[in-house]
């Protein structure tokens, strides 16, 4: 006799800054979601889905935010007061639906959200701290997706005005697709570019599993780097989707490193 299907788990999205933000070390996102969110959301019993998870899948702005309001859970870390985030955290509360609000310990308290319940994780990931954050906000996802609707942890609850609700379905034409599309990936560009002081130079492009120095030369992970004709460090990793590189610097270090970086400057694998 056949095994019965395994139920699907539902869909938990999660709100989070996924570009580097500045006072934190590039990549240090990443690591809290795959770390600290990713595995409380599936201790929790739902499936962990992220924005750039959705972009792989070619979705564009518009399905992002269906996501945001149709998903049975929503976990939002506005750590670093992300504006991006707190645009799509209104957007879930205006539907009234259920959210797990986190943060790291050093970010304070946004005002307009204060009297909301939140869970605290610590943004050095130690690994003596890092499952006790999980289990914490393990419980606060599943808190609260056994809430009823009065008591979701809601601005409009709070206010006591009328939830918005979802429209009847509408057929978005295919040229308003691929403009909406245009259009989010203009503004990521021109966000990226407001947060550096100076012009943007590339140092290097990620291909696959090669990256491409601006002097020509291509290496693989494992290859020795050369930076003024003196030892760098060791190439460890390639990341295509965000363009970084991982490195462990000759000290020991590891560390990521974007393609417009100043460290990246001057790169090769050749000692001189």
């Amino acid at each position: 006799m056949s095994q019965p299907l395994q139920e699907a788990k539902q869909v938990c999205f999660v709100l989070m800054p996924i570009a580097d933000v500045a006072g934190y070390e590039a990549g240090h996102f990443g690591r809290v979601y795959e770390h600290v969110i990713k595995p409380a959301v599936l201790a929790a019993g739902f499936t962990p889905v992220r924005a750039d998870d959705a972009v792989k899948t070619d979705y564009i702005v518009v399905s992002i935010i269906q996501q945001i309001v149709d998903s049975a859970m929503v976990v939002c870390d506005f750590s670093g007061r992300n504006p991006n985030v707190m645009y799509e955290l209104g957007i879930r509360h205006a539907f009234n639906k259920p959210v797990v609000l986190i943060k790291d310990r050093r970010t304070e308290k946004i005002f307009d959200i204060q009297g909301l319940r939140y869970a605290e994780y610590d943004e050095i990931l130690r690994i003596d701290t890092v499952k006790k954050d999980v289990a914490r906000i393990t419980a606060a996802i599943e808190e609260t997706s056994k809430s009823s609707e009065k008591d979701l942890n809601s601005i409009v609850r709070l206010a006591g005005i009328k939830t918005a609700e979802v429209p009847a379905s509408q057929t978005i034409s295919p040229d308003t697709k691929l403009l909406l599309s245009a259009i989010e990936s203009i503004d990521r560009r021109v966000q990226s570019m407001e947060k550096m002081d100076v012009p943007m130079q590339i140092h290097f492009i990620v291909d696959g599993e090669i990256v491409r120095f601006s002097d020509g030369s291509e290496v693989t992970p494992g290859a020795d780097l050369y930076k003024n004709g003196r030892e760098f460090g060791t190439l460890m990793a390639l990341n295509p989707e965000s363009q970084l590189i991982t490195i462990q610097l000759t000290g020991g270090k590891i560390i990521d490193i974007p393609p417009h970086s100043p460290m990246a400057k001057g790169l090769t694998d050749l000692p001189f």
